[in-house]
């Protein structure tokens, strides 16, 4: 017979690992339950050829936050890993974010004031409001640029036209002025050394851990071994899908090894034309410098989410966001229960946002 708990945590992504990891500190004992047969949710890695690989795509550290950035680097050591990826259209490559070698190898300027003058020519074709990604895409960096580096790459990962989406999705990509190509703007980037497994043992270290086990199965029995449930699994599966089903994208991946030191240079390259079926090829050993005699490569085909599939991206539309605040008004009124992370709380969360809402969660509670 399982002990009673102060908490059952329910998942053991990054938000149900900070939550376990700051309750024992507090002197709390925690149950955690995870489906899958590891934890970590999608952070998780795994070895081979010597070589950490990103199981469920790739996941680069990045923040502003200086309480995240101690707060993991007190857990795990981190390297200095820079997020510079390439772009591929068609053959010839580009550099990403949007910068100066952009738009040198677009269009052959070599000074910010040419390269703004030809951005500036070209976003003239919308004005008001962007309605849409497309015409968000186009005010931000001009028709070439969407056309090229843009409009395919974000139809094949979302699975509908850029007109039908909605304009914050492309808000978050840089666009400078500078020949500079790391991706982020933050302060703090970096990959845990070994990968991120080391993190997420750190962080579970003192909870009891169950994998395998679906709280859904039987919540009222799990629900029963603890005095609050943290449950960080997709909230219409909770309430038993009573006002329909959310929509999410998902990522199905082809991994190889292959007998190379090197195939494409690069950590993350992007496939950014609509014949290519995959959206990028992430080369793993890059994240942490590799020198191994073998590679391994994944790449990434963006399929339309079903029952049984890992969700990844939710569909951030109105009616899906107007089905979520359904969703959020039974979790409101749910006693001894709290909620929280990405499919919770059905929101694009990067990795540090997600640590800073668990921190935020344990500061209330302790």
């Amino acid at each position: 017979m399982l002990k009673h708990y102060d908490f059952l945590i329910v998942g053991s992504g990054l938000f149900g690992a900070v939550v376990a990891h700051q309750a024992a500190a507090h002197g709390k004992s925690c149950l955690v339950l995870e489906k899958r047969d590891h934890v970590g949710g999608n952070v998780y890695c795994e070895t081979v050829e010597d070589i950490v690989v990103h199981r469920y795509g790739a996941h680069i550290f990045h923040t502003n936050d200086k309480r995240v950035w101690d707060y993991v680097n007190s857990l795990a050591e981190f390297n200095r890993y820079t997020n510079s990826p390439v772009a591929n259209y068609k053959g010839k490559l580009y550099n990403l974010p949007f910068n100066m070698n952009t738009f040198y190898q677009m269009w052959g300027v070599t000074t910010p004031e040419e390269a703004l003058a030809k951005i500036e020519e070209q976003r003239a074709a919308f004005t008001g409001e962007p309605q849409n990604l497309e015409e968000q895409a186009i005010r931000l960096i001009g028709q070439d640029i969407y056309e090229t580096l843009v409009k395919d790459y974000t139809e094949k990962q979302w699975g509908r036209p850029c007109t039908e989406l909605p304009p914050f999705i492309i808000k978050r990509l840089p666009v400078r002025f500078t020949f500079d190509n790391n991706y982020f703007n933050d302060r703090y980037q970096g990959i845990p050394i070994g990968g991120y497994n080391v993190l997420i043992d750190k962080m579970l270290e003192h909870a009891d851990v169950l994998t395998g086990v679906d709280f859904l199965d039987d919540p009222d029995t799990y629900r029963a071994l603890a005095d609050t449930v943290v449950y960080t699994g997709t909230i219409d599966a909770y309430f038993d899908y009573c006002f329909g089903e959310l929509e999410y994208r998902t990522v199905r991946f082809e991994t190889e090894v292959l007998d190379q030191e090197n195939y494409q240079g690069v950590a993350v390259m992007n496939y950014t034309d609509r014949d290519t079926p995959y959206t990028r090829i992430i080369e793993h050993k890059h994240f942490e410098f590799g020198t191994q005699p073998k590679t391994v490569i994944s790449k990434e085909y963006s399929t339309a989410w079903t029952g049984g599939m890992e969700p990844y991206y939710p569909v951030n539309d109105d009616k899906n966001q107007a089905l979520y605040a359904q969703y959020a008004a039974l979790a409101e009124k749910e006693r001894n229960t709290l909620f929280g992370g990405r499919l919770a709380e059905y929101k694009y969360y990067d990795m540090d946002k997600v640590i800073a809402s668990a921190l935020a969660l344990t500061d209330r509670l302790f």
